[in-house]
């Protein structure tokens, strides 16, 4: 293995592959370190993972180098979601987390996401550390010191619990839990056999019993998919919903910090389109004020409904760290990226896809009506946004050329469309006419672009299709494969 690198959420390898037990260990010292260098040595550390392949065992081995290292750990169940670890770390004032997860990566991926003292994801400056002590101990080949993990629970080194009641309860508190009982709104879910399980189901039980539940069981292959609650992956939730008539299909991803929804007609509703109904919502139903933070290449409806409302937006680069930094300094409402991650005031600075899910049945339980005529009402108050993001794979001859010529020479238009100026938070954003822009951003583990556009006609998105590929691609002289 050359090298241990940390993206948007953390490490993430291919099993027995780069993400061996060895790494495994280098990594979770160079964590260590990170702990040291913050004087945090006296606070436990909390562990869990999602149900991929050997969970337990790197759980294990990540509590056996840190007894080593005198830090105490506290193991959560196997499945435990993303989002509760956070709330683990807030709510009992620990160090941090290590959390072994790929997400909604195939399950042959593993990973492991760090998550400092403030509960967040891990800040660019904290992963530079850790990926820097991991590589310096790789590349000097160092011996990673452990102890045996029935030794580490002998020194009271290693300890067990299961959050899962405490953050219900946290959960409860902050929805309309009475207004979604009476609503007797009929409701399917797939879990997509990740660390929803025990959560969503869970919750739903108590207060509005699901009419269905798919997927509810772990395995490790995600029925040989990846657990990602795309509009691709649902289909069997849509399937079941239409024929047991129910008003809403919900879903989230492997480690359960994005979200799925499927309307009472069938249609997917987008993240972005979410966004936007969160934050109506919660300007009807709470009358919170503040900030409201987006990433990038998230709609722009929310700056509409933001605008009217006399709230501020603030955009970040692509990477909930940004925004639950944002949600830590300031008066916070809501915060989301189209990529569907989201959080709300007075909760957990991370994604959580429960917490989404859930208010998509809130928000139903109170406008009695599906999202879709929902999302029709306030395109006539605040306007149409159409949104599209393209994935493309190209040659890496093309992949790198664009990044020269983007830097040396952007565009100053896409085909009829003028540039009127160019947003480099993340990428490139092409701010267009007519509330219109692209965004293009670079995948930073393969050759493939990600095209984003939004605009307010079908049509205008067809040639801002068709114009984004011949100035991005095309043009180069090299076709995508």
């Amino acid at each position: 293995m050359d090298k241990i690198k940390f993206g948007t959420s953390g490490w993430r390898a291919i099993i027995a592959d780069d993400f061996t037990f060895s790494n495994v260990k280098v990594c979770v010292q160079a964590i260590a370190e990170h702990l040291k260098s913050k004087r945090l040595l006296a606070k436990p550390v909390v562990i869990g993972a999602d149900p991929r392949f050997l969970a337990e065992e790197f759980m294990k081995t990540a509590a056996e180098v840190l007894a080593a290292n005198a830090i105490e750990s506290i193991i959560c169940p196997v499945g435990t979601p993303t989002p509760v670890i956070s709330y683990e770390i807030l709510s009992k004032k620990l160090a941090g987390g290590i959390n072994f997860t790929a997400s909604h990566n195939p399950p042959y991926y593993q990973g492991i996401k760090f998550s400092p003292s403030w509960g967040g994801p891990a800040l660019p400056g904290d992963t530079q550390f850790i990926e820097n002590e991991a590589n310096r101990l790789i590349q000097s080949r160092s011996s990673v010191d452990s102890i045996n993990f029935l030794e580490a629970v002998n020194k009271k080194l290693v300890k067990t619990h299961d959050p899962r009641k405490d953050y219900l309860k946290k959960l409860k508190s902050m929805l309309m839990v009475n207004q979604i009982k009476k609503s007797k709104l009929k409701v399917g879910l797939d879990m997509l056999y990740g660390s929803g399980i025990g959560y969503l189901d869970s919750f739903l039980k108590d207060v509005l019993p699901p009419v269905f539940t798919l997927n509810n069981y772990r395995d490790v292959l995600f029925g040989g998919s990846s657990p990602e609650p795309s509009e691709e992956n649902l289909g069997e939730l849509k399937k079941e919903l239409k024929a047991k008539k129910c008003h809403l299909g919900l879903s989230v991803d492997g480690d359960a910090d994005r979200f799925g929804i499927i309307d009472t007609d069938g249609s997917f509703i987008s993240p972005n389109e979410f966004l936007a109904l969160v934050l109506n919502h919660l300007i009807k139903t709470r009358k919170w004020k503040g900030v409201v933070a987006r990433s990038v290449m998230t709609s722009h409806m929310v700056d509409s409904i933001a605008s009217k409302n006399g709230i501020t937006v603030k955009e970040t680069p692509v990477g909930f760290k940004y925004i639950g930094e944002i949600m830590t300094q300031e008066e916070f409402i809501v915060g989301g990226e189209e990529s569907g991650g989201l959080t709300i005031k007075g909760h957990v600075p991370e994604k959580d896809g429960i917490l989404a899910a859930l208010l998509a049945l809130e928000i139903m339980a109170v406008e009695k009506k599906p999202l879709k005529k929902v999302l029709a009402e306030l395109s006539k108050q605040y306007g149409t946004y159409i949104t599209k993001r393209i994935n493309l794979r190209v040659s890496l001859d093309t992949f790198e050329s664009l990044k020269t010529k983007l830097s040396l020479h952007p565009p100053t238009s896409l085909g009829e469309f003028h540039v009127k100026r160019i947003v480099e938070t993340d990428g490139y954003k092409f701010i267009l006419k007519e509330n219109s822009w692209v965004g293009v951003r670079f995948s930073g583990t393969e050759p493939v672009l990600r095209i984003y556009i939004e605009t307010d006609d079908p049509k205008k998105v067809e040639k801002l299709e068709k114009f984004s590929r011949q100035v991005f691609v095309e043009s180069l002289g090299k076709k995508k494969k």
